[in-house]
């Protein structure tokens, strides 16, 4: 029997410094509203938010000299949590909504649709789900627009029809640009066209390089100055009255071969289970009636130092996911295995491509929980 994991997991900081704080401390900066700006940031007229997809307060301090504006500005930063699990469709919608994944409900990369038994791939939206009905909640762009500022999400083609924009991103005036000097041209654009704005503006090309080659690889810190450069024009140009916020959706950890735990080959691992969700480093684990007890003691016995392995009631009292509306619950696995290190359960069967990848990301490690909150400002 192998141990129990000694170290403890980053519980998200929600209500003081995670990103649905920043979000929505953002646009009560625009309109003037103390009381949601928990993060106390300047009162402004316009504000940027640029979102660098995969790169944590970890990755940016070990790669400095890649960065040096960015790396500059971290200097006088502070560190924010992004949420749980540490995945771009939970950390996007936290950042879209302004709430804790718990109340919007986009609860990981793949998560049962209870009653169906089949899970939903948040960045691969089945049609038959209505994204609207998935996340009901209003977006932070629905309300900016309430309040009578201008909101506008840049970020590539290939995303604005997709069912994830769909359920975080309604509201927004969303505007295609997939190359680096596009997205900076178009949210620069729509800065300087309004004189009251909020514009996001996504880059995901550094994650999947990460994904692919690792955090340590060469053309990783060649894509994190190429996003250096894209931080710096956009700061470069920022009309008066501008504040720019730098963040990401998650840290990134390597995973050799030799730290995954495959689920289609220890074959206990999927005894009473129903449904394996989530990704390798944050699973959401669904059991069949009245085996999650049986399910939970397996985990926690092979998986040992190698995850915290909790039931889906702990995981809620310990805040995982921030305040949890019951009408959110089932979508929860019955047990949740957040890997330590970097270690991760794969599905090389099930899930060929995401066993394939190199880097990931999803659980409550420091590598992955803690993003940074840069700030640069032409007030």
């Amino acid at each position: 029997m192998t141990r129990e994991p000694r170290t403890s997991p980053i519980v998200p900081s929600y209500g003081d410094s995670s990103l649905p704080d920043l979000s929505a401390s953002i646009l009560a900066s625009l309109t003037g509203d103390p009381a949601r700006n928990v993060l106390g940031l300047p009162e402004a007229a316009r504000a940027c938010l640029l979102i660098i997809d995969g790169l944590g307060w970890e990755l940016l301090r070990a790669h400095q000299a890649a960065a040096p504006f960015m790396s500059e500005l971290a200097f006088n930063s502070r560190q924010l949590t992004c949420g749980f699990p540490a995945t771009t469709v939970t950390s996007l919608a936290s950042l879209g909504t302004g709430l804790t994944p718990g109340t919007h409900g986009m609860l990981g990369y793949q998560v049962a649709i209870p009653g169906e038994h089949r899970l939903l791939n948040g960045l691969r939206w089945p049609k038959d789900v209505d994204p609207l009905a998935w996340q009901p909640k209003p977006t932070l762009y629905e309300r900016a627009a309430a309040a009578g500022v201008d909101a506008v999400h840049v970020a590539a083609r290939a995303f604005e029809d997709s069912g994830l924009t769909r359920a975080i991103l309604r509201g927004a005036d969303y505007r295609p640009a997939s190359s680096l000097g596009a997205l900076a041209a178009a949210a620069l654009d729509a800065l300087h066209d309004s004189e009251r704005t909020l514009v996001a503006v996504y880059h995901g090309d550094l994650d999947g390089v990460g994904h692919v080659y690792g955090t340590n690889s060469a053309a990783w810190g060649y894509q994190l100055a190429h996003v250096d450069r894209l931080a710096e024009q956009i700061a470069g140009d920022l009309p008066m009255g501008t504040v720019l916020y730098i963040t990401a959706d998650h840290g990134m950890v390597n995973v050799g071969p030799d730290d995954r735990v495959d689920a289609d080959t220890v074959t206990a691992l999927r005894d009473g289970v129903s449904l394996l969700g989530g990704e390798p480093r944050a699973r959401h684990v669904y059991t069949a009636p009245g085996a999650a007890a049986d399910v939970l003691t397996t985990w926690r016995e092979i998986l040992g130092e190698r995850a915290w392995v909790v039931p889906r009631e702990e995981a809620i009292k310990d805040g995982w996911f921030g305040p949890v509306d019951e009408r959110m619950t089932d979508r929860i696995g019955d047990v949740i295995a957040a890997a330590t290190g970097n270690h991760a359960v794969v599905a090389s069967r099930a899930e060929p491509n995401e066993t394939a990848l190199f880097g990931m990301h999803g659980s409550l490690t420091s590598a992955e929980q803690l993003v940074p909150m840069l700030v640069f400002s032409s007030l």
